[in-house]
């Protein structure tokens, strides 16, 4: 799909194939132990129904909502949880699925609420990170991509809940 406006940053393949590698990563890391993924939405959707066909192992899957960003292209710093995990997740190995770690102010808030319920461990991966917004350090363990401070829509990443639909990640000409 062609659109005006947004230039193409990452393709369909490219994801798939960066995808796949985290998947054979996590696979290799977690094997015997008891994962729940957790994917943050609504941006890692299409993300994480990837990621998580790309881990061969038994997992759970759970959501967190969080809104930062209202209609804006750039985040408030004021993180919203609009919906909380469905299960516990005392003593179990979880992974924490982003689109996009952008400040890392929304990703510290979500580590820190996370670590009062006492996983047995408690790590990142996001498919993209922008270095040069970044105001709290945030250890990604996991990461797609590391991309330009710009405005990045598609694959599941929206600009006022468009463009998520996407099948590539492309920057918004003109956002700032």
């Amino acid at each position: 799909m062609n659109l005006p406006g947004v230039k193409v940053l990452h393709d369909e393949a490219a994801i798939a194939a960066r995808v796949g590698e985290l998947g054979t990563r996590i696979t290799r890391d977690y094997q015997g132990k008891e994962l729940v993924v957790v994917g943050v939405l609504k941006g890692s959707f299409m993300f994480f129904a990837d990621l998580v066909r790309a881990i061969d192992l038994p997992i759970s899957i759970d959501f967190l909502g969080v809104a930062s960003y209202g209609g804006n292209t750039k985040s408030s710093g004021v993180v919203q949880l609009t919906s909380d995990l469905s299960h516990p997740i005392t003593g179990k190995h979880v992974l924490l699925v982003e689109d996009i770690v952008d400040t890392g102010l929304t990703m510290r808030y979500l580590l820190d609420n996370l670590a009062t319920r006492h996983p047995a461990s408690l790590a990142v991966c996001s498919l993209l990170e922008k270095p040069a917004r970044m105001r709290v350090p945030i250890e990604i363990v996991y990461l797609g991509f590391s991309i330009p401070d710009e405005f990045v829509v598609g694959y599941g990443l929206d600009h006022a809940q468009k463009y998520r639909n996407l099948g590539f990640l492309g920057i918004l000409e003109g956002a700032v």
